[in-house]
């Protein structure tokens, strides 16, 4: 009996461990479904809101990195010049508690279809993106997007060659 009962504390220890804080997961869900909201309804005076005045977005592209300033700008030209609409068809979101190093810290992973209307043409292009959000007090301070520029391009009659 003596050792069932450690056994159990020392699983219970273990499952305790690997939980995520409940207390901050459905906020950072709903902060995350507040920001794709803002992007489909090209609100770039509401992602000023929930993004951090420190925060640094990187991709698609290896390089690619952008800080809060010029993600609204970006918005701002995209929403004047490029974009009629932006559509999450399916959009799911996971919480990911990192526990240690570099990218310490809450996050939400957000996997989408959308589909881009352009202006101008009204050609549109369906992708699947993945954006992954860190989140401190309530705000975005950091994310990582990955969708596939190429197909982007293909779609819109664009060809790099490779036929």
């Amino acid at each position: 009996m003596k050792k069932l009962i450690t056994v159990m504390i020392a699983v219970s220890a273990i499952l305790i461990g690997c939980t995520n804080s409940p207390e901050n997961s459905k906020q950072n869900i709903e902060l995350i479904k507040n920001y794709v909201q803002s992007v489909e309804n090209l609100d770039y005076d509401a992602m000023e809101t929930i993004l951090d005045d420190n925060y640094i977005g990187y991709g698609p592209s290896i390089n690619d990195s952008i800080t809060k300033k010029l993600a609204v700008e970006y918005w701002k030209h995209n929403v004047d010049f490029i974009y009629t609409s932006i559509k999450y068809n399916k959009s799911q979101n996971a919480v990911v508690i990192v526990d240690s190093g570099k990218n310490e810290g809450e996050w939400v992973s957000n996997w989408a279809e959308l589909t881009i209307v352009y202006k101008g043409s009204e050609m549109s292009a369906t992708i699947w993106a993945n954006t992954i959000y860190q989140i401190k007090n309530n705000k975005i301070i950091k994310s990582y997007s990955f969708y596939n520029e190429a197909d982007v391009y293909d779609q819109l009659g664009f060809h790099l060659g490779f036929d």
